[in-house]
This record gives C-alpha cells, structure tokens and sequence, in this order.
C-alpha cells in the first residue's frame, strides 16, 4: 500500500474514531471542507481597503480609503481592516499575511483551486506592507486611521470621514514588535511567491531583510512609542523579543541565510526559545516559532535545535487531554477554551499548528513526548479535527462560527460593513452617528460576509449572536488566517 492509499485510510479510520467519540458527529465531507476553505479566503476580499479589482467576489464591497497617507505625503492605499471597524492596525494585519503564508507553505498543495485565490489574499496584504516599509528611509508605517475616533462611529469603509491619521515607528520611536512581524509577513510572503513572480519574491526577501534590521538595532515596542493609538486595542503585552526570534526564524526559512542562522542561535535563549508559552496570537508568537524552528532539528538533527522540538511537544501535550502535561481548558461541547474575547483566534492558531506538527512528525516518523508516555502525528490530527469541526458546526449548539457555511450560522456579526446598507443599495452617504439605527437593529446583517469565523462561544459553549455582543460576534483577519491552512488539509484528507 502506497503512503497515500496508507494516510487515506488513517484519516478514515480516525473519522470513525471521532464520531463514535462526539455526541455531537456531524462527519464532514471533503466537499464541505474545500467549501469551507473557499469561504475562508472570501472573507479576506470583506475586508480589503482601497481600490476593489474587478474579480471582487464580495460585490456589496467598494473602493474605500483612496487618499490614506496622502496628507503625509505617502501612498498607504490598500491593505486590511483587522475587524469589524475600519482601521488599518499594522501589528494583526502582518501576523494575519504571516498566518496566511504558512497556511500556503505547508497545506498549498491541498489548496487546488483555491490556490490563486490564497496568494491574491497574500498579495493584498504584502503590496500594502511593501509601500509601509519602504516610503520613508528608517521608518515602518504601522497604522492608518484613529481607532478612538473610529469606534465612536458606526459607518462604512465607503463613507468613512474620521481622522485617517498615519502611525509609524522610527530609530526615534522605535517599534521592533511590529517591525519584526512585518519582516516575518514579507519572508513568509517571498516562499509563497518564489515559482509563480520570482522577481516579486525576491522584493519582498530583501524588504524582509531591511525591516528585521532595522527591528533589531532600534529596540523597543511599538506600545511605548505609540501608546493610545494602539492600546488598548493591539498592545504589545508580549514585548517585543518573541517577534525578533520569530522574524530571524522566517528569514532564516526563506533563504538559508546563515547569519540569520547564527542571529537564532545567538539570541535565542534571551528571546524566548526556553520558555514553555501556551498562547499562539499576534502578540505572542512564541510556540509558532518553537514548530517552525523544530522541523530544522527533525529535518537535518541541527542540534541547537533540539530544544525547540522540546518546547514544541510541552507546547503540544498541554493541548492533549490525558497527558501528564495537560493544561488546557475545553467546554463542555470539546471547543479550546483560552479567553472570554475572540476565543476562536486561540482555536484556530493551535489547530494549525497541530497539523502542522503533524506533518513535521510524519514526514520524520517521529512522535511527540510527554513525559512517559508518546503521543503520534494522527492524535494530533485528531485534536485539530475536533476543533475545525467544532466550528464548522458539530458543537452542542449545532451552529456554524462560519458566516455563509451551514444551515445554522451568526447573523449580527459585529462588522460595519456587513451590518449597513451597502452603497449600491443605499448610495446616498451614512453619516458617522446615523449608523447606529442599523447596529442596534434586531435584523440580521444585510451583506452576508461570507466566510468569516466571528469570536466564538463562552467557556459553556453559549453563543450570543448579538451585534453588540463583539467579544463573540466581531470576526477578525488572524481568526481566519491559520483556519485556511487547516480547512485546505481536511479538504484532501477526508474520505467522503
């Protein structure tokens, strides 16, 4: 039996194994899991700023913050709003492209004909990280618009007319947090694009570089520098050492570079490669780095990377009920359970990396150690299964987290956008205050925002599908970032 005829039938036979486990067995098919990966990667085109291409699929969308940094005399059109506000936060958007990247690297093969559409998400992301990083000698730009001015408003990207103020980090304010995840975003970017624009790869590897060395020699985080204008929506609470380790660790990855081969070894240890951390998120990306940099050591026994495959199973066995090293919290209903806010974006990180793993494993014949005992590449499969499904909609509540997936999903997703009028069917402008009507409204969204995984259910599993309610009904970029790598793994390995 070949290795392919063996991991079919592997994935069978845990199906069967989750199902008689789960009170709740909805077994997806692999149709519904490449519907699922294709709704996961609309939802980015949701949540595009600037000029809208004509292949637009989310059609209630237009073009929106034209003139962002032209009073500064910058081109900062174009990237992401982070949520259901209409800012462009630097910090989330880059882990998002990052997230994203990963997801193509290791599951792009699974992607079929998602793929084009997978890197145009990429790409929206990278163009605008691109002219952030290169506008202005020794600056980054990280933000676009007043968040507190932004958030007393309730209005679309399209009629936008709060402050677009321009945010940057600088050798005098310096931002290495925000910097070193833009730098790991544009290596990532540069292996996603390596065979289809070479030359567009190797622009955003040298950028990557530039950044990251700029994020080193000026330490410091990007909350200090800009204090109000990003806290407390994407403080820094990590600090900025695990997004240095992460960056090196990207750069290292997409070009074999050895001095970014000495910088790990050098630095790792003050910047967090031996501590045991257990969140996965854009302020902490610690166990991401541990997985990344632990297929070194299973790949080419590089030594000094042993300990990261070390912190990557503490990482993992916290995760695995019935080890010796079990942590974490789950609802009744099976859901990782990590916060009250946006819960799902801890749900979909740690999927991603369980899969991930797993394929590191699998591809080494290698288990993971938890203290005496093993646990094997497919519990982990199975464990991330749980979770994806969870979302999907086998939970206790037999709803989908997905807006557009299912019968049964979140209709008052805390999303400007979605939650007004679109302009094509109300073209006269929503002034800032008059949106409220629509917010507090009983109805559901008018524009479906297809795709989107919104914050999630309570550590009990209940679910308050209340616009109001944004801890668990706001949708977010790094919410479905990793999810696309994991929805395209189940795609091409589930039987029907």
């Amino acid at each position: 039996m070949s290795s392919a005829a063996k991991f079919s039938l592997l994935m069978h036979i845990l199906c069967l194994t989750l199902c008689s486990s789960s009170l709740y067995c909805h077994a997806f098919t692999s149709q519904e899991y490449s519907d699922a990966l294709e709704k996961s990667i609309i939802f980015f085109e949701g949540q595009r700023s600037g000029k809208l291409p004509s292949n637009q699929r989310l059609k209630w969308r237009a073009n929106s913050g034209l003139s962002d940094g032209s009073s500064y005399h910058v081109d900062l059109v174009g990237g992401y709003y982070d949520a259901g506000d209409n800012v462009k936060f630097g910090l989330p958007m880059a882990f998002t492209t990052t997230l994203l990247a990963w997801s193509v690297i290791e599951f792009g093969d699974s992607m079929h004909g998602e793929i084009e559409n997978a890197r145009a998400a990429i790409r929206w992301s990278t163009d605008y990280l691109l002219k952030a990083a290169t506008a202005t000698p020794e600056t980054l730009y990280v933000q676009v618009g007043d968040p507190n001015m932004d958030h007393h408003c309730w209005e679309r990207p399209e009629d936008m007319d709060t402050p677009r103020n321009v945010y940057k980090v600088s050798t005098q304010n310096p931002g290495s947090d925000v910097a070193a995840e833009t730098a790991a975003a544009l290596a990532a970017a540069s292996i996603v694009f390596k065979n289809s624009d070479p030359s567009y790869s190797t622009k955003l590897l040298q950028t990557s570089m530039k950044v990251f060395d700029f994020a080193d020699r000026h330490r410091g985080s990007y909350s200090d520098a800009l204090s109000s204008a990003v806290c407390p929506f994407y403080c820094s609470y990590s600090g900025y050492n695990d997004e240095l380790l992460w960056g090196a660790s990207w750069i290292h990855t997409a070009s074999q570079n050895s001095s970014y081969l000495a910088y790990i070894r050098s630095n790792g240890h003050t910047m967090g490669a031996d501590d045991d951390d257990y969140s996965f998120s854009w302020d902490d990306k610690r166990p991401g780095t541990k997985v990344l940099l632990s297929k070194g050591f299973l790949e080419k026994s590089t030594e000094e990377f042993q300990v990261y495959k070390a912190h990557s199973d503490n990482y993992i066995c916290s995760l695995i009920p019935g080890t010796t090293s079990f942590q974490a919290q789950y609802t009744p209903g099976g859901l990782l359970y990590k916060g009250s806010e946006s819960n799902l974006q801890y749900v979909t990180t740690s999927a991603f990396l369980l899969l991930t793993y797993a394929k590191y494993l699998n591809s080494n014949g290698v288990v993971v150690t938890c203290g005496t005992s093993t646990v094997t590449a497919e519990k982990l499969i199975l464990q991330a299964k749980k979770q994806v499904d969870y979302i999907l909609g086998d939970n206790p509540a037999k709803m989908s987290y997905m807006v557009g997936f299912g019968e049964r999903y979140p209709q008052h997703v805390h999303h400007r956008g979605s939650s007004l009028p679109s302009i094509h069917a109300h073209p006269d402008r929503i002034a800032c205050n008059d949106g409220f009507q629509y917010f507090r409204s009983s109805s559901p969204n008018p524009n479906v925002l297809v795709g989107a995984i919104v914050g999630g259910p309570d550590s009990r599993d209940n679910f308050s599908d209340d616009r109001n309610n944004y801890q668990q009904s706001e949708p977010a970029t790094y919410i479905n970032a990793p999810f696309v790598g994991a929805a395209a793994f189940f795609s091409a390995n589930t039987n029907h």
